[in-house]
């Protein structure tokens, strides 16, 4: 199995930058991609960003220009660099990742617990 621990939500003024980690653990042969996902209260979970396992990314148009994803594979870490923020970025962050496990065959989907981003206005 692959536990993913995220870090680093909090209560922000708009305008102001937040930095979140995931940290992937566990019987992990190998991490895909992996994304952070957003869910503001009363919607749907949102994609907000994703990163290839090499250093191809892509964004949701709500974010795009504020955020940027970055991951260090030697930590299998993946960041969140939220700058400029704004109240409709109050949600809870979840990362996700794709991964092959030892001793299971197949790719699957692994999520975070998530943190919550507050941003006052």
């Amino acid at each position: 199995q692959v536990q993913l621990v995220e870090s680093g939500g909090g209560l922000v003024q708009a305008g102001g930058s937040l930095r979140l980690s995931c940290a992937a653990s566990g019987s992990i042969f190998s991490i895909g991609a992996m994304a952070w996902y957003r869910q503001a209260p009363g919607k749907q979970r949102e994609l907000v960003a994703v990163i290839s396992s090499g250093t191809s990314t892509n964004y949701a148009d709500s974010v795009k220009g504020r955020f940027t994803i970055s991951r260090d594979n030697a930590k299998n870490t993946v960041y969140l660099q939220m700058n400029s923020l704004k109240p409709e970025d109050t949600a809870v962050y979840y990362c996700n990742a794709k991964a092959i496990v030892i001793g299971r065959v197949g790719e699957y989907d692994y999520w975070g617990q998530g943190t919550q981003v507050t941003v006052s206005s």
